[in-house]
């Protein structure tokens, strides 16, 4: 089984897996416990902190442990806008969020939040001059990506930044799709709040954070005395130190992203050649090395999904299930794509267990399924 769905998620690491292991087997006792074994949690959990900020370059009192980087969002969201003034209760996303973030914005829409979107350009880019627009001493916090997860297109968060805080707004950042694929040091990045989630770093499922700049006001969301009272619940400590693992066996990811990007170059030069009726949206837009978001013609994504299983590949396509079927992915409306051409969309994301032999089988075995599909495709148009 060929596996290009790394923006999806990712393969946990074997050394993730054995580190959370021990954890269960030995290291089980509760950290808010004084006991020896509730010490010895909390020692672990401290020891997981110091790796994860150290890695992030942050401080360990920067650190909110989440379970995952929607909670992290919302977090950020909701504590941050909870403590800013009166005078400040606008809050301003970008359209192309994550589908659970942007339903997080239109839930605050119904509770009488003002809420704006930062529009986009055709090629997936974010459109700059509404965002200097959007952007004014009213707005409580920017909520922005800083890889957005279909294209895989890098946002401007240096530009957005100096815009929220001319301002005198707070940015948040979800850096989700970004951490692991570019450097990324807390201190110099400047947002005032960045979310991750570990399962994307080949770490577990159900365990995140948010960095929290030191100084910043959050309301807690989940009421309790951990995590320095800003998020309540007993640390899912396995998950934690699985985290820590992630994050630390990370490589030059400098290098990495070279040897990634070379393959999805060549991937879509080659399925190019092959079949000149592919379509690269964003292509020329400054996109992080993995993800390759594509159309075949106007053939349906279900269609080239399903001759990409059988053989033996695994992608995701661009469009969201219905009750009515499937409607076409908000991130290439926002770009201003046909709806035919949207339904249309495959993502390959590549990631660390990509190899040229994997882009070698796909370039060789997929033109041939596709090419007769495309020619009855182009005549059904005529």
């Amino acid at each position: 089984m060929i596996y290009l769905d790394h923006n999806a998620t990712t393969p946990p690491a074997p050394g993730v897996v054995q580190a959370m292991l021990s954890v269960l087997t030995d290291v089980w006792g509760n950290a808010s416990s004084q006991h020896p074994r509730g010490q010895q949690a909390k020692r672990a959990l401290a020891a997981a902190r110091a790796t994860v900020s150290r890695r992030l370059g942050c401080k360990p009192a920067e650190v909110i442990f989440t379970s995952g980087a929607t909670e992290a969002n919302h977090l950020a969201v909701l504590g941050l806008h909870a403590a800013a003034g009166c005078e400040r209760r606008r809050i301003v996303f970008s359209a192309v969020e994550h589908a659970g973030h942007l339903a997080l914005a239109r839930a605050l829409e119904t509770q009488g939040v003002p809420v704006d979107f930062i529009g986009v350009n055709p090629d997936g880019t974010l459109d700059l001059d509404s965002a200097a627009r959007l952007i004014g001493t009213d707005v409580a916090l920017v909520s922005l990506m800083a890889v957005n997860n279909e294209t895989g297109v890098r946002m401007p968060v240096d530009e957005v930044r100096a815009l929220a805080h001319a301002a005198g707004a707070r940015l948040h950042v979800d850096a989700t799709q970004f951490i692991g694929k570019v450097p990324f040091d807390f201190a110099r990045f400047g947002a005032d709040a960045v979310s991750l989630s570990a399962h994307k770093l080949r770490g577990p499922k159900g365990i995140g954070a948010l960095l929290l700049r030191q100084g910043s006001t959050l309301v807690p969301q989940m009421q309790g005395s951990q995590e320095r009272r800003r998020r309540g619940g007993t640390e899912n400590l396995p998950a934690i130190v699985g985290f820590a693992a992630a994050l630390d066996r990370l490589g030059d990811i400098e290098t990495e992203a070279s040897r990634v990007a070379e393959l999805r170059d060549t991937l879509e030069r080659e399925l190019q050649r092959a079949l000149p009726d592919m379509h690269v949206f964003s292509a020329c837009a400054p996109r992080v090395a993995g993800t390759s978001y594509l159309r075949f013609g106007l053939l349906p994504a279900d269609v080239v999904l399903q001759r990409m299983e059988q053989l033996g590949v695994s992608a995701s396509s661009g469009a969201a299930c219905s009750s009515g079927g499937s409607e076409p992915s908000h991130v290439l409306a926002a770009m201003g794509v046909p709806r035919d051409e949207a339904l249309a969309a495959v993502r390959l994301s590549l990631g660390e267990t990509t190899t040229a032999r994997d882009i070698d089988y796909l370039m060789a075995a997929l033109p041939p399924l596709l090419a007769p599909l495309l020619g009855t495709c182009a005549a059904h148009a005529a």
